[in-house]
């Protein structure tokens, strides 16, 4: 499939998706499998997470629209899939799930690149705490660049 087609299917799949509340995360098309595999990759655009029901519920009109739009002349396998669990937390939803869970954070600190291991304590508006070996420490969060979920070492 060339890049022209690709991008006409895609534009095709993200309006269905727009209809159904989805959002296309990724679309990934693998020439190399035979049949190929066209992989897409959603999420709810409220925010709410993917279900199986979600991904099989796609399928249909997915299918039907790649089917109408003639761009493949040859067989394929339709994966419809959520994004999954990310190690990095981002949301405040993240922060409440994760409290307690070990992370590690990167900061920048005077120009210089840190790493910090700890307990996930609190977060709010201004700073991130971490318990570092039963210390709580506070960090002021326009020095935090990434906070993700770890394995403590000692």
């Amino acid at each position: 499939m060339n890049k022209e087609n690709k991008i006409k299917l895609e534009t095709l799949l993200k309006t269905i998706a727009e209809e159904w509340n989805l959002e296309i995360c990724n679309l990934n098309i693998q020439t190399n499998h035979n049949p190929i595999v066209i992989e897409i990759i959603i999420k709810k655009t409220n925010g709410d997470d993917i279900s199986l029901d979600d991904c099989a519920l796609f399928n249909t009109p997915a299918s039907e629209e790649i089917e109408n739009s003639n761009l493949l002349n040859c067989s394929y396998v339709l994966e419809i899939s959520s994004q999954g669990v990310s190690d990095e937390l981002t949301s405040e939803r993240d922060f409440k799930t994760f409290k307690g869970f070990p992370v590690n954070v990167e900061l920048n600190q005077k120009s210089k690149l840190k790493f910090l291991n700890g307990l996930l304590y609190e977060k709010s508006k201004d700073y991130l705490a971490i318990n570092i070996k039963g210390k709580i420490k506070k960090i002021p969060f326009d020095e935090v660049l990434k906070i993700s979920l770890c394995t403590l070492k000692d």
